[in-house]
């Protein structure tokens, strides 16, 4: 008896323990009930902090609930989706998502269930509006997933703050308020710099760093237009953030699928920062500290589904504090979805309806169930774009509010190799290289749209990895491995292409060197480094991201090319047709295009084609896990494309759905026998080329504007003189007029040409 007292009170004392560690649960038996008809609310049109991930969530909820047998209505007006397309919902209504046309839907069509979660800030406001006026619970509509009170309770900055307060979590030390003074005072007892944030707002929108009052009101008017209540906390400007993605369902049953750390340090929303994954500079007890209290908060705020929480912790001790809860979908979670094959949106949908996570299937890797945690043999980076060049009074300095519209995300086996792949998928710039950027403490300290060009010069101008780091206060760690390329380009130049040693190839091929990057260092051509790199036999390996980290088999169709592995995961396909995807999303070339290659692959997969996609978007529907037989996560470029087209020898390749950045290298791959589908390489060029698109017209006897290709400052202006201004400056092969121009006068002149020459050195630029 004695010992079995003592073994029940074991068992309380590990109970008790578990609790104070993860937390504990409340079970609602009400959620059991499955719903016949959900009404999914879609985010609307795109917008800055809020474009493709939404369509790739949306269409994954839709896809889960018609496995379940249930009614699908969707509500979303953007007509450039996919979610929106004929085939998925059984139902879509492209009216704007307000409440008033979101009443109008739910009277017609009487649903039992809503989702929120999955169509961004914008679904998630409209919701709480409608909750809180009682339009669900008078049409007797329930919220699937997460509740409602849940949802209040991580977007009221006030009531999050108490809520972790209840389980001895905390926030940054700070204030809510609800108008000018109230924020002025907080600020006034907190001392400056103090950073606000706006409750409800997207993407940090009205958020911001003030230095002194001034700087506080101004700040704050910004913050008041956009939302009732904003925060303001003492600044941890400097301290690394980290994020975790976590997943539980309504009985508790609780997991962290991946953890996300941002090269840039706190003071940069996420949204602008480059992430990599897993996280590389915390350590063991960092990490659980860190896991333990995700799990522990999400239990108690009640998620059921998805969600995203984000961390500061202090880089000199074990200090953290918890900076915000997202209890939705976000593009972190498009992002950690692609990052580790976990089908976020998919299994989110599932626990909405109550399902758990042990009977959930992971419908990637076919091996594990949902409730298994990702593990990583594999290093993930994350790069925003951004446009701001295209809006020239905009300051190109980010910070805590969203301005990036894409972004991208590379594989690799090691840091140095990913972070060079993600470089060149933003505008196909050649990696960590110097001469984008020039050197510039002020640009160092205070983070543009291009620091980490920047760094990349200063660093081949001899500036030191400890100067660098008191600048920027990026962790030594990730400046230690961009000094390892840098140290590793300079020695590349003491060779000449035909005497490169096949070891100094293959280690420049591991640190992520491109062939263009490595024929600029040689002074070769990027034909050259090709032919000779494939002569010795070094060739990229086809690696598989399989969530498990070969610890079962996997059945997964997402691949990466590495040149830090030997043997490849699975054999060469037969026969498939290869689609280029979109690529970055930018201004002029979004989630269309998405739609497009979607289109097209399941088009040729219904022909019965085997289909391949080529993508580096992590934002996509392309790049979902059952859309295509493989896909390549990798760049748009010739060297990649080549790659895989030599090694999949398919029936051909798609260029005509992925806008501009496949049609860029229709030619190059035309030249080296690739087997364009659609319209040849040699009619995009007559399209593209202006000098053999205006010797067509003239063939055609069609009248065009005189031109004149743009040779160097004074030749334009004497041919403006002559035409008479105004005069468009207009280069070839750009996306959506990028550098293009009206010129109204020779001052005009001088400032627009420096942007055409710098967007396209390579292709003509014309004044007409």
């Amino acid at each position: 008896a004695g010992a079995s007292g003592g073994g029940t009170g074991l068992r309380a004392a590990i109970e008790r323990k578990c609790r104070d560690i993860i937390g504990s649960d409340k079970f609602d038996p009400s959620h059991l009930i499955k719903p016949t008809k959900v009404l999914v609310i879609g985010s609307g049109g795109l917008s800055i902090g809020q474009a493709g991930e939404f369509d790739y969530s949306g269409s994954q909820c839709i896809k889960a609930l018609k496995e379940e047998g249930i009614n699908t209505v969707l509500i979303n007006p953007n007509v450039a989706t996919v979610q929106t397309a004929k085939g998925l919902a059984d139902k879509v209504y492209f009216l704007p998502v307000t409440p008033d046309y979101v009443t109008q839907v739910l009277k017609h069509e009487r649903p039992d269930g809503v989702l929120l979660s999955f169509g961004g800030q914008t679904a998630l406001n409209c919701g709480v509006a409608l909750w809180r006026n009682g339009v669900f619970e008078r049409f007797g509509c329930r919220v699937l997933g997460t509740p409602v009170e849940s949802i209040i309770a991580t977007e009221d900055r006030q009531i999050f703050s108490d809520k972790l307060t209840e389980i001895n979590e905390s926030i940054a030390p700070s204030f809510s308020a609800d108008n000018v003074e109230e924020a002025c005072d907080a600020a006034a007892k907190l001392g400056f710099p103090v950073i606000v944030r706006a409750a409800f707002a997207l993407g940090g929108l009205g958020s911001g760093f003030a230095y002194n009052m001034d700087e506080m009101r101004k700040l704050v008017n910004v913050s008041f237009s956009h939302s009732p209540q904003v925060l303001v906390e003492r600044s941890l400007r400097g301290w690394k953030e980290i994020e975790y993605e976590v997943v539980r369902d309504m009985y508790g049953n609780c997991i962290t699928v991946c953890n996300m750390e941002n090269f840039d340090p706190l003071g940069i929303h996420t949204g602008e920062s480059i992430v990599v994954a897993p996280s590389q500079t915390l350590d063991d007890h960092d990490y659980n500290m860190l896991r333990n209290t995700a799990i522990k908060v999400v239990r108690h705020i009640g998620v059921v589904g998805e969600c995203n929480i984000q961390y500061a912790l202090d880089p000199r001790s074990n200090a953290y504090y918890i900076i915000e809860v997202n209890a939705r979908l976000s593009r972190s979670s498009a992002l950690a979805s692609k990052a580790t094959g976990y089908p976020l949106a998919y299994v989110a949908a599932k626990l909405g309806l109550g399902k758990t996570l042990p009977e959930l299937r992971n419908s990637v890797t076919k091996a594990t169930t949902a409730c298994f945690e990702p593990s990583l043999d594999y290093c993930v980076v994350k790069i925003p774009r951004w446009d701001l060049k295209k809006f020239p009074k905009v300051s190109n300095k980010i910070g805590s509010a969203m301005k990036s519209v894409g972004e991208v995300m590379a594989i690799g086996r090691r840091f140095e190799e990913t972070i060079q792949k993600a470089l060149r998928m933003i505008d196909s710039q050649d990696g960590f290289v110097t001469g984008i950027q020039p050197s510039s403490e002020n640009e160092i300290r205070d983070a543009t749209d291009s620091r980490i060009h920047a760094i990349a010069t200063a660093m081949w101008e001899g500036w030191s990895v400890e100067k660098i780091h008191e600048l920027s206060c990026i962790d030594n760690w990730f400046l230690n491995r961009l000094k390892e390329i840098d140290t590793h380009g300079k020695h590349l130049m003491t060779f000449q292409a035909n005497s490169l040693p096949r070891h100094e190839l293959a280690r420049a091929k591991e640190l992520g060197f491109s062939d263009k990057v490595i024929a600029k260092h040689t002074k070769a051509s990027e034909i050259i480094i090709r032919q000779t790199r494939v002569s010795m036999g070094l060739l990229p390996v086809v690696k598989q991201i399989d969530t498990v980290a070969a610890e079962y088999p996997a059945f997964t169709n997402y691949l990466y090319l590495t040149y830090s592995a030997k043997v490849d995961d699975i054999p060469a396909s037969n026969n498939a047709c290869v689609v280029l995807g979109s690529g970055v999303y930018r201004i002029g070339s979004s989630v269309e295009f998405d739609w497009c290659s979607v289109g097209c692959v399941r088009e040729l997969r219904r022909l019965g084609h085997q289909t391949i996609v080529v993508n580096c978007n992590p934002e996509t529907v392309s790049t979902d896990y059952d859309e295509s037989d493989r896909l390549y996560f990798e760049e748009i470029s010739f060297e990649t494309v080549m790659d895989i087209y030599d090694r999949e020898n398919p029936h051909g390749v798609v260029l005509s759905v992925g806008g501009q950045a496949s049609n860029n290298i229709a030619m190059a791959l035309f030249r080296q026998n690739v087997r364009v589908l659609g319209t040849s390489p040699e009619m995009i060029d007559t399209a593209e080329n202006r000098y053999k698109f205006s010797r067509m017209l003239d063939k055609l006897g069609i009248d065009q504007p005189q031109w004149k290709e743009l040779t160097d400052v004074k030749v334009a202006k004497d041919f403006c003189r002559k035409v008479g201004y105004p005069c468009l400056v207009r280069p070839s092969y750009v996306l959506s007029g990028a550098a293009m121009n009206v010129a109204h006068s020779d001052d005009d002149l001088d400032e627009y040409l420096g942007h055409a020459v710098a967007v396209s050195k390579d292709y003509p630029v014309v004044i007409s």
